[in-house]
């Protein structure tokens, strides 16, 4: 489904050269959801813009079913991390989960059932008329949820959804991506600085070093499918796996500072 390839990303601004993405390659198999995770400023963002095709590469391969991508790839929805800034205050709550609808030249009969749907899947039937101002931060993040679902993606990435909500917002929202995943079979890329929610969301976590980024390892997370907040996080599968992710963040901050 989704391939990256020696991808190296190197900002350059008159003289000075950035390079935030060193050499990164993986896969993400058709149906899987496998979370990112690295230290700050190790330039998750950047990986996912430029596998949105948002962002033209230095050099490397980005190949979504095949296909390079060079542009916004069909079939793609991206959720960001400012939901304030990705929502249009102006309009409502159907009016913006159904404008990629219209952008994708949906008929209309068919937009109102994909909204219809989509609201409900995230728990937000009942506010299609208000506004994203009226609504509370965890509220709004669903709106941007919905609005991606609405668009049938087969690849959902996800860029720190969660990192501006509070912690049980934040535990919510995990669970109705999981539950998101498994029902609509979709492909989720999630890009989190937070190791608990990579081990708790993914079936895989890749894990990355400081910039100049690269792949510092690969976790296959071997918990039940069916998972909650209180008992997955009390499993000692979990803690294990936890540390082990928690220990290559650190080693990855290390040699950093080397």
């Amino acid at each position: 489904m989704l391939e990256v390839k020696g991808l190296k990303k190197v900002y350059r601004s008159g003289s000075r050269e950035v390079e935030a993405l060193r050499d990164l390659t993986f896969t993400v198999d058709n149906g899987d959801l496998v979370c990112l995770v690295g230290p700050s400023g190790c330039g998750k963002t950047t990986l996912l813009r430029c596998i949105s095709g948002l962002l033209e590469p230095t050099s490397g391969d980005v190949k979504v079913n095949g296909k390079a991508v060079a542009g916004p790839p069909p079939g793609m929805a991206v959720v960001f991390q400012e939901y304030g800034r990705s929502l249009f205050p102006w309009m409502s709550v159907r009016d913006n989960v159904e404008l990629p609808l219209k952008q994708k030249k949906v008929s209309k009969p068919r937009r109102a059932e994909l909204v219809e749907e989509a609201l409900d899947a995230v728990g937000l039937t009942g506010t299609e008329t208000a506004y994203p101002w009226q609504l509370s931060g965890g509220m709004q993040q669903r709106v941007a949820i919905a609005r991606a679902v609405a668009y049938e993606p087969e690849t959902l990435l996800m860029d720190e959804p969660f990192a501006a909500v509070d912690a049980q917002t934040r535990a919510d929202l995990e669970d109705l991506v999981r539950k998101l995943w498994q029902r609509l079979k979709v492909t989720v890329l999630f890009v989190t600085h937070d190791i608990d929610e990579a081990v708790y969301l993914g079936r895989r976590v890749v894990m990355l070093s400081s910039s100049p980024t690269v792949v510092q390892d690969e976790l296959v997370i071997d918990l039940p499918a069916e998972r909650d907040q209180l008992h997955t996080r009390a499993d000692p599968r979990f803690i294990e796996l936890r540390t082990r992710v928690y220990e290559q963040i650190q080693l990855a901050k290390k040699a950093a500072a080397k």
